[in-house]
C-alpha cells in the first residue's frame, strides 16, 4: 500500500500489475517476460503486465491539452445530437462514417501548422530520459492495451455475458476509431511533425522529401477519445481516471513530435462522436 501512495497510480489495476510486475521481476527478472511471450495472443493486461507504466507526466504538464481536449466534447455532443436525430439507434456504419468525416474540421493552413510545429519544436529542448521513457510507453500502449485494460477492471464487477459483450462493444469502438481517422489521414495527407524536421526524430530515419506518414487527424486522439466517452458511459464515477490517462495518451505525441496540437484536436473530436455511435447503437 505505501508503494501504491508512493507511485500515486490513478487507476487501482494498472498500479497493481505495475508493483507486480516489480515485485516478480526484483525475484527472477526473467519471469515476466518469459511468461508472456509463452501466450501466443497476450490479452492487453499480458502486455502491461510485461510492460508496466513508468512513471508518468505531471498534472501541470498535460493541463493544456486537458483543456483543448475538454473544449472538444461539447462539439461532439452538438454534433452527434444532430445524427441521432436523423438517424435515431440503427446501425449504419458507412453512413456515418460519411458524416464522421464531413464534421471533422479542414487541417489548419500551411501558417498555422507551422506555428503549431515550433510548438514541438520549443517542447523537444525540454526532453529528458524520463520523459522520453513515459511518452514510448504511452505511445505503444495508448491506442487499445490502456482502454482494455480499464474494462478489464471495470467486467470483474458485472457478469460474465453482460462482460463479454461490452468488450466486444469496445472492440468495435476502437476499430471504427482507427478505420475513419486512417482514411482522414490519407485524405489530407498532413505530414507529421518528424517529417517537417526530421531533427525532431532522428530515430525515425526519414527519407529526404518523405511525405508521409500522415498525423492529421491522430490515431491515438481518436481512439482515446472513442474509448473515454464509451468507458465513462459504463462507469461515470471513473471518468476522471480516463480522462487523465487520455491526457497523458496526447501530451506524449506532443512530447515527441508526432502530432501537433490541431491534430489532437480533430481526433478527439473525431473519437467523441465514434464513442457517441458505438454507445447509441449499442443501446447502451
Amino acid at each position: 500500500m505505501n508503494v501504491l501512495r508512493r507511485v500515486k497510480w490513478r487507476y487501482p489495476l494498472i498500479a497493481l500489475l505495475a508493483v507486480a510486475a516489480v515485485g516478480i521481476g526484483t525475484l527472477r527478472p526473467q519471469l515476466v517476460t518469459a511468461v508472456t511471450s509463452a501466450v501466443k495472443n497476450p490479452s492487453a493486461t499480458d502486455l502491461i503486465k510485461q510492460d508496466p507504466p513508468p512513471t508518468l507526466f505531471t498534472d501541470t504538464e498535460i493541463a493544456a491539452i486537458g483543456k483543448a481536449v475538454e473544449a472538444q466534447r461539447a462539439k461532439a455532443d452538438a454534433l452527434f445530437a444532430q445524427w441521432k436525430k436523423a438517424h435515431g439507434t440503427a446501425r449504419d456504419d458507412k453512413a456515418f462514417t460519411d458524416w464522421a468525416a464531413q464534421q471533422v474540421p479542414a487541417p489548419p493552413s500551411a501558417k498555422a501548422r507551422t506555428a503549431e510545429l515550433r510548438q514541438d519544436q520549443a517542447l523537444a529542448k525540454t526532453r529528458t530520459a524520463a520523459g522520453r521513457k513515459a511518452a514510448t510507453w504511452l505511445e505503444l500502449h495508448g491506442k487499445k492495451d490502456i482502454w482494455q485494460v480499464y474494462l478489464h477492471d471495470q467486467r470483474e464487477l458485472i457478469p460474465a455475458a453482460r462482460g463479454a459483450t461490452e468488450k466486444a462493444e469496445l472492440k468495435a469502438t476502437l476499430k471504427l476509431a482507427k478505420t475513419i481517422s486512417d482514411q482522414l489521414a490519407a485524405k489530407d495527407k498532413q505530414p507529421a511533425p518528424f517529417v517537417l524536421d526530421p531533427a525532431l526524430r532522428p530515430d525515425k530515419h526519414i527519407t529526404p522529401g518523405a511525405k508521409g506518414p500522415y498525423s492529421y487527424p491522430s490515431r491515438h486522439a481518436t481512439r482515446s477519445a472513442a474509448a473515454v466517452t464509451f468507458l465513462t458511459a459504463l462507469a461515470p464515477h471513473r471518468a476522471g481516471d480516463y480522462r487523465w490517462m487520455q491526457d497523458e495518451v496526447l501530451y506524449s505525441r506532443l512530447y515527441m513530435a508526432g502530432h501537433v496540437t490541431s491534430d489532437l484536436t480533430a481526433g478527439t473530436l473525431l473519437g467523441d462522436l465514434i464513442g457517441g455511435y458505438e454507445l447509441t447503437v449499442s443501446g447502451h
